[in-house]
């Protein structure tokens, strides 16, 4: 993969969940809100001074959130940080970087 442009997107796998779930926490609070489903569906990844992955999540009915996390540099020891999100997305709805 290329430093600084996005991959390809793929379907999501057990490590993109995970990421999902930690900072799903991180989410809910700034939207003030549950999320009856948090299921991880695709994902994009960029390397920058760390990793980014874009992540597209069910959250229930027909609705979406685009996750944008920022994982640091393995010596820095940092937890996963939830750079940028966007909602009212749909399953239709491409991964692009914002």
């Amino acid at each position: 993969m290329m430093c600084g442009a996005a991959s390809a997107t793929q379907p999501a796998t057990a490590e993109t969940q995970d990421i999902a779930d930690q900072v799903r926490a991180q989410l809910e609070e700034k939207e003030k809100k549950k999320f009856p489903i948090f299921k991880a569906v695709s994902f994009k990844s960029q390397v920058v001074a760390g990793m980014n992955y874009f992540i597209k999540v069910h959250v229930g009915d027909d609705d979406f959130v685009h996750l944008r996390v920022f994982r640091s540099l393995p010596h820095e020891n940092k937890p996963l940080t939830l750079s940028d999100y966007q909602t009212n997305k749909a399953r239709h709805d491409e991964l692009t970087y914002f």
